[in-house]
This record gives C-alpha cells, structure tokens and sequence, in this order.
C-alpha cells in the first residue's frame, strides 16, 4: 500500500495512488508505504531512483546498517516504533527511513498508530510542517507521547493487580493472575523503554549530521527531553513491577506454608495413636489386661481418638491453626 501526502499551507494532504500515472503526476513530501510489493518497490525506484530496503534489511540491528549515508546522498535511517495489540502482546516494528530529493520515504510492515495520528494533526494544525524534515521529527515526537500514553496504561494495569494482591483473600488463582498481568506490564515497560532509546539515537543522528534548521534543532531537543522524562517513568514501573512480583511471591510462599502446616500439625497429632495402636498391636497378654477385657478393644480406640483430639485442641488453643 502506498500513502502519498503533498504539502499545503502547512497541511499534509493525502493523494490516492492507484496506478503509476497517479504517482507521477504528484510531488509529495512524503511517501510511506505499508508492507509494498514489488509492482510498488518498482514505481518507487523508477520514478524517483530510490531503491526501498527489503524485509531482512528493514530488521537489520547493526550500528553501521541503521544510520548511513549512501553514495547518492540519500539518508537512511532504522527506527523502531511501538506497536500494541488489543489481541495480543505488544511488538515493536522497524521503520526504514529513507531521506532523497526533499523527500522522506517511509517502509515498515504494519500500519502503525503514529503514523496515522501524524496524519491527523497535520491535516488538523495548518502550518505544523513545512518539509520533510518535519515529518519526520513529528513522527518522532508522536512516537514518545504514544510511550507516554503506554506508560500511563502500564501504571493504571498496575494498580489494579495492586489491588488483588492486597486483599484479605488472596488465593493461588489469584497469584497465578497476578503474576501473569505483571508479566505483560514488564514485558510492555521494557519494549517502551527500548523503543525511546532507539528513538532517541535517531535523532541525536539528525542533530550532529547538522541536517535541522534551528526551529527543527530546538524540536530535537525537546523530544530528547521527553525521553528522558519517559526513562525515569519507566524507571518508577520497574520498581513497582518488582515490588508487586516479591508480593506475590511472597503471598504464594504463605499459602503453601499454611498448606505444610497443617500437614505437620497432622502428623505431629497422630503421633499418639500410632503410638497406642502400636502398643496394642504387640499381643503381649502377660501385661495386657484390656486383652481379655470385653470392652478393651473399644477403649483402645476411644483412646486413640481422644489422643488425636488432644493435641489439634492444644494448637488451637494456642493459635498455631490459624
């Protein structure tokens, strides 16, 4: 899929591109395109002479492959973008940058929620942009409020698992609950925080390639503030997520020792009738009048019981039970 946005008065203006004639006949600013086949990777190339990275180049983690200049002049950059999913957990997705002939081209895989409300505002706020350049530092920014407004959501999930695990009543299914739902917030917080470290290489890029004007340096700037607010934030979340796993644990460690004390406290009071019972079972009649008692055997076992009773009623008695 192919977006194309012209400029206009300040506004970024989507034109339909529906055949290569569409995509001669405009001069966009910008042109992002979404999991492109290769019908599309040729116009690109034919019309404007950039060749579109390919999946396994987009993905490419290395230093030198994520922030080059090429032989013609062309810019590319790699920017990871943070992508969350209501039916699954949250992924991030690489964007490839390529910046040519006052043009920024944009390739990734998925449609991204930035990207979408970068085109919103810009049709919403005349006079936002007025380059390439500033698309790109716009998508930039966006990027970290999005972060922001993750974080948030991490903070609310997490003070709702905080009030499971506090509760009178906290059961191993709550645990299991528990320990799952921090799992996700933990994974979440280390993506964002990941992503805000990408993002904020890409533009310290920008800034000591001495590509910004001032406007768009100062810009620069203050987006590398906000990710700098957003580390400590995320900074609090791993704490707090560190926290609420210790309570958990620690709220499953008291549930099984409750568990291992009821089976000691039943061991320990069936000491006593095992004993009486091994006593009787010697069939010793020398010294065993209750042998040739008719109620003997009746007794043994009233014994026994009252044996068995005697210790759970001292535990009680003393709060071991409980």
């Amino acid at each position: 899929m192919i977006n194309v946005f012209v400029l206009q008065n300040g506004r970024l203006n989507q034109v339909p591109i529906d055949t290569r004639a569409d995509l001669e006949n405009v001069a966009p600013v910008w042109v992002d395109l979404t999991d492109p086949n290769e019908d599309e990777r040729a116009w690109v190339k034919a019309i404007y002479g950039v060749t579109l990275p390919g999946e396994d180049e987009v993905k490419d983690i290395e230093a030198s492959a994520r922030y080059y200049e090429a032989e013609n002049g062309d810019l590319h950059l790699r920017t990871d973008f943070l992508l969350e999913e209501d039916d699954g957990p949250s992924r991030v997705v690489t964007v490839a940058f390529i910046l040519a002939r006052k043009m920024l081209f944009s390739v990734h895989t998925d449609d991204l929620p930035v990207f979408r409300l970068v085109r919103m505002r810009a049709r919403s706020r005349p006079g936002s942009i007025a380059d390439y350049m500033d698309v790109l530092l716009d998508l930039y920014a966006t990027d970290a409020e999005y972060s922001a407004d993750a974080l948030e959501g991490i903070y609310l999930h997490l003070e709702e698992v905080s009030a499971r695990v506090l509760q009178k009543q906290f059961t191993d299914q709550d645990a299991a609950a528990a320990l799952n739902a921090i799992a996700l917030e933990e994974d979440l917080n280390g993506r964002i925080r990941r992503n805000m470290m990408d993002t904020r290489r890409a533009v310290s890029f920008l800034m000591r390639g001495r590509l910004l004007n001032t406007d768009q340096f100062e810009e620069a700037r203050q987006i590398l503030r906000d990710i700098e607010s957003l580390d400590g934030h995320t900074s609090f979340l791993f704490d707090k997520i560190n926290f609420l796993m210790d309570a958990t644990v620690g709220f499953i460690n008291i549930n099984q020792n409750k568990i291992i004390k009821i089976f000691s406290v039943a061991s320990v009071a069936f000491l006593p009738p095992t004993l009486i019972a091994s006593i009787y079972g010697m069939n010793f009649r020398g010294w065993f009048p209750e042998l040739e008692w008719s109620l003997g055997y009746p007794f043994a076992l009233l014994l026994m019981v009252t044996s068995a009773i005697a210790p759970f009623w001292y535990f009680r008695r003393r709060g071991w039970l409980k």
